[in-house]
């Protein structure tokens, strides 16, 4: 597997960890239908910035296009069906946020988070064991080596310097606060 897919594999690992965080906090709120708003607001955060605006970002603007240039359809094959689940993902966090904002309504916002985990869960599947195999595949290797360096140059310009980390730090007092 090539450094550019590892990273993304890597990236997949901290979400899927996140959600192990967020299936907790959402047992939290069902049994006690009080959550501290602002751990759900840096939750949500969270997802917006490293699951969205980095992980995607890379793959919807550096990943997908190299695929699409090696000869992969961007419509009806694996790049269209992650495409539309990014967007659906998206629906379901501004469903959570709408919850939030409005009435606190809690019910609502479990609900849309439950789909949102149940979604990514299985779109990384999906991008794991098919989508970056492909990649491996279609892509030359000194390619994927300029996409991996892409990656980076993308993190550091979309959220900054150190902000990798932080993100990681704040998910990491979450797990210790709901899952021990």
């Amino acid at each position: 597997m090539s450094k550019a897919m590892t990273d993304l594999m890597n990236d997949h690992d901290a979400i899927l960890s996140a959600l192990d965080v967020f299936t907790c906090i959402l047992e939290k709120i069902a049994e006690e239908n009080k959550p501290n708003p602002d751990e759900l607001l840096d939750f949500m955060n969270f997802l917006m910035e490293f699951a969205d605006k980095c992980h995607h970002g890379k793959e919807e603007g550096i990943l997908f296009p190299a695929m699409i240039a090696a000869g992969v359809p961007d419509r009806g094959g694996p790049i269209g069906v992650m495409m539309a689940e990014h967007i659906q993902g998206r629906g379901y966090i501004h469903s959570m946020l709408e919850a939030l904002e409005e009435q606190e309504d809690y019910a609502k916002f479990e609900k849309a988070g439950r789909a949102y985990i149940d979604l990514l869960r299985l779109h990384i599947q999906k991008e794991n064991t098919i989508l970056f195999p492909m990649a491996d595949r279609v892509i030359a290797p000194e390619q994927m080596e300029g996409i991996y360096h892409s990656f980076e140059e993308h993190e550091e310009k979309v959220i900054g310097h150190g902000r990798h980390e932080e993100l990681h730090a704040m998910l990491n007092g979450l797990k210790e606060k709901y899952q021990n």
